[in-house]
């Protein structure tokens, strides 16, 4: 639920869902989404080392089944199965579903586990959202890795998922993505037919993320968005292009961190090049707070490798804020260069840099690109329209 991700996505695609009048069940493990009233949320547990590290312990009780032994060991081994195990628990709660109340359709949230290619068994369609193929961040992690040893971790972390992805996401009757990029690598890296994959772009919502009028606007601040410890993100080219401008142009960087709480990869980052009292932390914000961070900065930075679609740049324009972000994955769908914010190449510091002293120096400019991406956000990215497309690909299921 914090800073953008699947947990959004669940909440506002099932209050729509709810709004117009549907049963909607959501099956969810640690660390839980919250969903609005009406919506019914079965919580399952997890025996995941990298769950424990969110602090959602209160499920590793007794007694243990051969799936919890495997999972807690398997990622304590540093092996991502987390999305296996919880398919296969899913499964469970799915069939139980289906004798107790019945079900239409089962909708698959980047799960993809083996267990989604069981419910098939109980004669249900199956669709899925891919927001993106994981062999995109197992590639970015191999190019920022730093030693033969982290490329041999990171190829161990993905080496049960990646295959598993592939195999699933072929099986599922329908796959939904969230932009046309997505789309292509989709069809590309896993095998899905074109002709079986639905575009939907994921919503903002704007009465809610909005510029808060009097808030007091930081000078020459900036703000990031995202898990940290994401490489395909690319916080590390951010402080890299900080580094370049420290010295004629003093900026302060927000980084409201997403992922688990005592992650350290970006500081040790911030003290590498020299940016000690520019750049401070904040991690999981409820949604307000981070509106409130918004409201605040005068800029919004998104130096992703790729997006799927990219939530953190949809939200900060909604706020009325010039984004600066990459040419990579879905971003050119959301940001028009020199529109309604400002493109560079991914992965190019001093092209970032550059942009970075522009917006600094030039607040009319800021105004405007902020302005527009307000009408593009309002425009183009809305929940109810993204719910009505996903209910027509059920019905095409069903």
């Amino acid at each position: 639920m914090y800073c953008g991700g699947q947990g959004i996505y669940i909440y506002y695609l099932s209050r729509e869902f709810r709004r117009m009048g549907h049963d909607v069940h959501v099956i969810s493990g640690p660390p839980y989404p919250e969903v609005v009233d009406g919506v019914r949320l079965h919580k399952l547990k997890s025996h995941s080392t990298i769950v424990s590290r969110y602090g959602a312990t209160e499920n590793f009780g007794r007694p243990l089944s051969p799936l919890d032994v495997f999972e807690h060991v398997a990622t304590y081994a540093g092996i991502y199965t987390e999305p296996f195990a919880f398919s296969m628990r899913a499964y469970q709660q799915v069939k139980s579903l289906v004798r107790k109340e019945g079900l239409d359709v089962v909708h698959d949230n980047q799960c993809l586990g083996y267990g989604l290619t069981m419910m098939k068994r109980l004669n249900l369609p199956i669709v899925a959202t891919i927001h993106h193929p994981i062999g995109i961040d197992r590639a970015a992690d191999f190019m920022l890795a730093r030693s033969r040893r982290e490329r041999l971790r990171r190829f161990w972390f993905y080496s049960f998922y990646v295959p598993m992805q592939s195999f699933v996401g072929r099986r599922t009757d329908q796959v939904i993505t969230v932009s046309e990029c997505s789309a292509r690598e989709i069809e590309r890296l896993i095998g899905v037919p074109r002709d079986r994959i639905s575009v939907v772009y994921n919503g903002v919502d704007t009465d809610f993320f909005q510029n808060r009028n009097g808030t007091y606007k930081e000078p020459n601040s900036m703000i990031f968005v995202g898990n940290t410890d994401d490489r395909k993100k690319g916080i590390v080219h951010l402080l890299q292009a900080l580094s370049l401008i420290k010295d004629e142009l003093r900026v302060k960087l927000h980084v409201i961190d997403g992922g688990a709480p005592e992650t350290t990869y970006a500081q040790s980052l911030v003290q590498e090049y020299g940016l000690d009292g520019q750049v401070s932390f904040a991690c999981r914000l409820s949604a307000a707070e981070l509106v409130h961070r918004y409201s605040m900065a005068e800029i919004a930075v998104v130096p992703s490798l790729f997006e799927g679609f990219g939530f953190p740049a949809a939200e900060a324009m909604a706020c009325e804020l010039p984004v600066i972000t990459t040419k990579a994955g879905a971003l050119p769908e959301l940001v028009s260069d020199g529109d309604n914010g400002l493109l560079v190449e991914p992965g190019n510091v001093p092209a970032l840099a550059a942009a970075i002293k522009r917006l600094v120096n030039d607040r009319e400019l800021r105004r405007r690109l902020g302005s527009e991406g307000r009408r593009t956000a309002m425009r183009k990215f809305n929940w109810e329209q993204a719910a009505k497309q996903t209910l027509e690909v059920y019905q095409r299921m069903l």
